[in-house]
């Protein structure tokens, strides 16, 4: 049985998290796909310590997880991409362009964030380790030959399949979002400005605030802003 349009969507968020992680928790790809969609939504926010029945919905327990009727999703991209089913403005009707567009949220997800998933953890987590040391080069070369690729293919265009964004750059940008702590995006001047086309967008500025107003909002006593 469909599932009525009128129903209410609700997804899950932190309550709170440390200030590296602020801006990138993967509810924002969540938020902004809905904010692209022009769809409304409620946020069930959530402590570090889950309760024992998230497991049931979240077998990994991480956030988000999108409800909606009698339905509930998790994994980031497949919520976006349930989204982008939802509205033409995520994802196109044509069924080329729509897998051109999801072949890009695989990418993201498989080829690119792994690489800079495991520069991100040598930097944040294990910053003076010494096995952390000797890895970081050959991480950072990695995660820069992704990178590579990643920008040969956008060369001179808008978005990565020519004019048109789809839930293919949301996960993308995302995704390059988690090497903010470092200058590696910026050895490519077309990446930098892709991330600056995505980000200036109404409904990503929506969805970061909404996420960032949040966090303030639950600052713990003794933890400075």
């Amino acid at each position: 049985m469909p599932i009525s349009p009128n129903a209410d969507i609700e997804i899950t968020a932190f309550r709170w998290v440390p200030e590296f992680a602020q801006g990138v928790v993967r509810d924002l790809r969540a938020r902004w796909a809905l904010e692209e969609a022009g769809l409304d939504y409620k946020v069930q926010l959530l402590d570090q310590q889950r309760p024992p029945e998230y497991l049931k919905e979240q077998p990994f327990d991480q956030v988000p997880i999108l409800r909606h009727g009698d339905l509930q999703i998790f994994e980031s991209g497949a919520i976006v991409q349930y989204i982008g089913e939802k509205s033409e403005a995520l994802l196109p009707r044509d069924s080329k362009g729509r897998f051109r567009a999801i072949q890009w949220t695989y990418a993201a997800l498989n080829s690119v964030e792994p690489a800079i998933l495991n520069l991100l953890l040598i930097d944040v987590f294990y910053n003076g380790e010494e096995w952390a040391k000797l890895r970081r080069p050959d991480a950072e070369d990695f995660a820069r030959l992704k990178l590579k690729r990643l920008s040969a293919w956008l060369g001179d265009k808008t978005w990565l399949e020519g004019d048109r964004f789809t839930i293919g750059d949301l996960v993308m940008t995302t995704t390059l979002r988690f090497l903010r702590h470092c200058g590696l995006v910026a050895e490519f001047p077309n990446l930098v400005e892709f991330l600056k086309r995505a980000e200036a967008r109404p409904a990503f500025q929506q969805a970061l605030s909404d996420q960032l107003a949040t966090f303030r909002e639950h600052q713990p006593e003794g933890v400075a802003a």
